[in-house]
């Protein structure tokens, strides 16, 4: 199955409470908190400090208790578990039916519940909890002097399998925002949802090929998420109520889907689909093994329709159709990630010809101290040449991974040409830290900048300057055992003469700690 392989509203204003909290009615069900600063910042410290004793001493006394089996090392086979990753249905626990590759983790039992005699029919519980914190000085260079805010997120899963060929999948998210300077969104805040909710069907096609059909709302992620993602960085994930088929055959795995993105809004249990965006592809990967293991090429359509959009020259309406190709690996020490898109198709009255060529290119000396990556990205991407002529060569990322360029998300892949080289640090089996200085400049000096979504940012206001700014970040992370890892963050960006000729024009200092578990 296509989940195992890496694929009367009662609003009333806030009435004052003593304490620490402010309650405001806005559902079907339960009210939306508003926290006090000192509140979230307790609750965000004292979690992140149980989570993690309690992750590591579970760790030690799995270890202990493996330790202590008689003929443990003879008798059992060492499985890792899967990587957790942010769909969580691509995680497969069928191997725990066998007893001797459990290791008597904690989770286990909890991944593999089975529902027969024979196993084969069985439940998968998971769940993941996140603190993250930010804070902006001068966001969008000046125009919010200070907005220091929380994010709180839990999202809870069951995987349902029954017997081999039928599969339910479910996932509620819970996503809150507090002490927030700037508007709070349908990306910051959701309440309750349902982020995922689908049914798949195998069906085994002869001589080791395989059809899975899935429909339902479910999260999507292809490639290297430069066009398709699953938005993980902020706390609102993106969803989609789509249908899909998936064809995996000898080394290609071949998907077909039809969707249209969940609009997130701030109350519980009202997401729906958004009935003026649809997007529709053919995506196909195949494994390149001969070059190495993670080594493989992307080939893919990809088609959009926007009834409500906003560039430089105008607003309007946009159907748009993208064909790429990606080639990635790693061999050697080298990893490469290389991709290009060509997009056409209608805007308003005028036509669509857009691109951008996307590099990401590193070396890592393995047997050095701290084993250090050295990397370099490249990427130039399209904007539009003339805003009085009708036709337009902005390129459209569609619904691109959150935290595009860095973990300060001030610029989006728009009309950019961004150079970054890069250094990462495996300081032990558990640290890493990293490091990146970024450059922006406007390919087209007709066209302004956009942020992450798309939005515009800066109109060009006959600005004749390309440099945007520069950037840099430090990321520092910590991940002590499986399912649990904390990162804190530092970025900065000093605007160039682009910023200056357009608006306010202040230093952005960015700092963003996180606190991740997932079982």
């Amino acid at each position: 199955m296509i989940g195992h392989r890496c694929l009367p509203d009662i609003s009333q204003a806030a009435r004052p409470c003593t304490g620490a909290f402010r309650f405001a009615i806005d559902g079907h069900i339960g009210c939306r908190v508003r926290l006090r600063p000192i509140v979230p910042w307790a609750m965000g410290a004292a979690a992140s400090l149980l989570i993690a004793l309690a992750t590591v001493s579970q760790a030690d006394a799995q270890s202990v208790s493996q330790d202590e089996q008689p003929g443990n090392q003879a008798t059992q086979e060492t499985i890792s578990p899967p990587p957790l990753t942010a769909l969580r249905y691509t995680e497969d626990y069928s191997y725990l039916r066998d007893p001797s590759k459990r290791s008597g983790a904690w989770w286990e039992p909890y991944k593999y519940i089975p529902l027969d005699e024979s196993g084969v029919s069985y439940l998968t519980f998971g769940a993941e909890v996140r603190f993250r914190t930010e804070a902006y000085w001068n966001f969008n260079w000046g125009e919010v002097p200070i907005d220091n805010y929380q994010w709180y997120r839990v999202m809870p899963y069951a995987d349902l399998h029954l017997g081999p060929n039928v599969r339910l999948f479910g996932q509620i998210i819970g996503a809150w925002a507090a002490e927030k300077e700037t508007s709070v969104t349908g990306v910051d805040e959701t309440g309750v949802e349902i982020l995922q909710g689908f049914a798949d069907l195998d069906l085994p096609l002869g001589n080791g090929a395989d059809l899975t059909l899935r429909a339902g709302r479910q999260l999507l992620s292809y490639g290297s998420e430069r066009l398709i993602s699953t938005r993980y960085g902020p706390n609102v994930l993106r969803s989609f109520d789509a249908g899909l088929a998936s064809v995996d055959v000898d080394t290609w795995r071949i998907d077909a889907f039809y969707g249209r993105p969940v609009r997130n809004k701030v109350e519980n249990f009202n997401d729906r689909a958004d009935d003026n965006r649809s997007i529709w592809s053919l995506y196909a990967t195949r494994t390149l093994e001969d070059i190495g293991s993670a080594s493989g090429l992307d080939l893919y359509y990809i088609g959009y329709r926007n009834e409500e959009t906003e560039f430089n020259q105008g607003a309007g309406a946009e159907l748009r159709h993208t064909l790429g190709s990606r080639f990635f690996g790693e061999s050697h020490g080298w990893d490469w990630n290389l991709e290009g898109m060509f997009q056409f198709g209608r805007f308003d009255d005028g036509n669509i010809h857009a691109w951008s060529i996307a590099s990401d290119v590193g070396y890592t000396f393995e047997d050095a101290t701290f084993s250090p990556r050295l990397g370099l990205k490249a990427n130039i991407i399209s904007g539009d040449r003339n805003s009085s002529n009708p036709n337009l060569q902005t390129f459209n990322a569609l619904f691109p991974k959150g935290k595009y360029f860095g973990e300060i998300g001030l610029i989006g892949p728009a009309n950019l040409i961004n150079f970054q080289p890069s250094l990462t640090l495996q300081l032990n089996d558990q640290w890493t830290l990293s490091g990146a200085v970024e450059f922006y400049g406007r390919q087209s000096l007709s066209d302004g900048i956009y942020d992450n979504g798309g939005g515009l940012v800066r109109s060009s206001n006959s600005s004749r300057a390309r440099f945007i700014g520069t950037q840099v970040d430090l990321v520092l992370g910590w991940e002590p055992v499986h399912g649990f890892s904390t990162e804190l963050a530092y970025s900065v960006f000093a605007p160039g003469k682009f910023i200056k000729d357009t608006g306010p024009s202040k230093t952005v200092h960015f700092v963003g700690f996180e606190t991740v578990m997932k079982f």
